[in-house]
């Protein structure tokens, strides 16, 4: 019998925590579901990557408002797929008044979101539950790294104080994503990192740049952070919790990137990829939450960055369907 396609039968319900990193941060979690952040300033709040619906947002909404009744003026896109970014407009309705995104992610959003979209609320049915309540794409009102002021847009980096308390938000490098974009408080040393980090969790690579994504790791353990909040997994205390995730995230990109090299050298079919990345993977990660749903994926894009093709094809649902009837044949 073949495997459900990707998390279609991943329909119970995670248990929700919202916990108190730091004076000001916070994390919401869900069992290996998709993360959000919060910064709670004395004049506004940021959500760090919206939800996946609308709907979804209200119960992050309504848990922040059990601490604090300060307008959430800031949401932040860490990047652009549809399961982090698509909730937002149930803040814009809370008064939220710029949506953040990195030029990376905002080119991304404009070449692929609207097939990523579908293909996200395929994978997921549960996470996308209320789809109804979406309006449509998510596009960011203030761009970091566009350049033009007169838009909106931001270079390079991008700090917004929040009342007794700085956020600072850049793109690190590639990683997960080619837009990839963090939140740093730095007076308490919090990262929210966003899908460049998961911990406990499958890792994500369908859109990835394998080779970068390392070296961008690096670039965030220098921070020296004492919380973050990952993209899946729980929220980590303690900078060698956060090592942790880090080594986590770190040693699933290298193995699996190794692997695909492996296979394109000796020219495998997909399938024998996935038979070889297997023998490395399921012994270390084989256990995590939607670990085989990220599998295939993954596989496909370490093979085909592995072939030289730097610019992740576009996933659209067509194609998810094809990939995973290949591996199932």
């Amino acid at each position: 019998m073949s495997k459900a396609f990707a998390s279609q039968a991943d329909l119970a319900d995670k248990k929700i925590t919202f916990e108190q990193l730091s004076p000001h941060c916070w994390a919401y979690t869900a069992e290996g579901d998709p993360n959000s952040g919060v910064i709670i300033g004395e004049r506004f709040i940021m959500v760090s990557d919206a939800t996946a619906t609308p709907a979804m947002a209200k119960d992050l909404i309504a848990r922040i408002r059990e601490v604090s009744d300060k307008p959430i003026k800031y949401v932040l896109l860490t990047h652009y797929h549809a399961v982090r970014v698509l909730g937002a407009s149930a803040y814009v309705a809370e008064g939220a008044t710029e949506v953040i995104a990195s030029q990376g992610t905002y080119e991304l959003i404009v070449e692929r979101g609207a097939e990523d979209m579908q293909s996200e609320m395929d994978r997921f049915p549960r996470l996308f539950r209320n789809a109804e309540s979406i309006p449509g794409l998510t596009w960011p009102t203030m761009v970091i790294g566009g350049g033009d002021a007169t838009k909106g847009e931001v270079p390079g980096r991008l700090t917004v104080d929040l009342g007794g308390v700085r956020v600072q938000m850049w793109s690190p490098g590639y990683g997960h994503t080619r837009g990839d974009t963090i939140a740093w408080v730095e007076e308490e040393k919090v990262l929210f990192s966003g899908d460049l980090v998961e911990f406990e969790a499958g890792v994500y690579t369908g859109d990835a740049q394998l080779e970068e994504w390392p070296a961008t790791l690096e670039a965030l353990r220098a921070l020296k952070a004492e919380a973050i909040v990952p993209g899946r997994g729980e929220a980590m205390k303690g900078n060698a919790q956060v090592n942790k995730a880090l080594d986590y995230t770190q040693r699933w990109v290298e193995t699996l990137y190794r692997c695909g090299r492996e296979a394109a050298a000796a020219n495998m079919d997909l399938k024998a990829a996935m038979e070889h990345t297997r023998k490395a993977m399921d012994p270390v990660f084989g256990h995590v939450f939607i670990y085989e749903h990220c599998l295939p994926f993954d596989v496909s894009r370490a093979y085909d960055e592995a072939k030289g093709i730097k610019n992740p094809r576009i996933w659209t649902a067509e194609r998810d369907k094809e990939m995973w009837a290949a591996l199932q044949a």
